[in-house]
């Protein structure tokens, strides 16, 4: 076993992060670096992003707890929560799958003892 698959394993069976943990990249992929917006399209963005990680948060606390919630309704949901996502940020599509996808994925694997 080599040293990266050491710093590997720990990710892999870690419990999913909050979206609060990524509202930094949520921001830095939701602005350009130049930022030619007005104080209240920034007000606005901020907003939206912080609706969308509140959002996230919900998703993935109701699939880890709700022990009623069969396999159907929570990909319902994570199906609903990109349609969201992707309405709220339509141009954002790669900054979702990148951020967002994989904890969702882990997720349903680890609930649902998916493979």
């Amino acid at each position: 076993m080599g040293p990266s698959e050491n710093q590997r394993e720990p990710q892999e069976n870690s419990i999913p992060a909050s979206a609060d943990t990524s509202s930094a990249e949520v921001q830095k992929s939701a602005q350009s670096p130049i930022s030619s917006q007005s104080p209240e399209e920034l007000k606005e963005e901020s907003r939206k992003i912080r609706r969308l990680q509140i959002m996230m948060s919900m998703v993935t606390q109701v699939i880890a707890q709700d022990s009623s919630l069969t396999v159907d309704e929570a990909s319902e949901m994570v199906a609903d929560t990109r349609k969201a996502a992707l309405a709220m940020f339509p141009d954002k599509e790669l900054a979702f799958d990148l951020i967002y996808w994989p904890r969702l994925q882990r997720l349903m694997r680890e609930r649902y003892r998916m493979q």
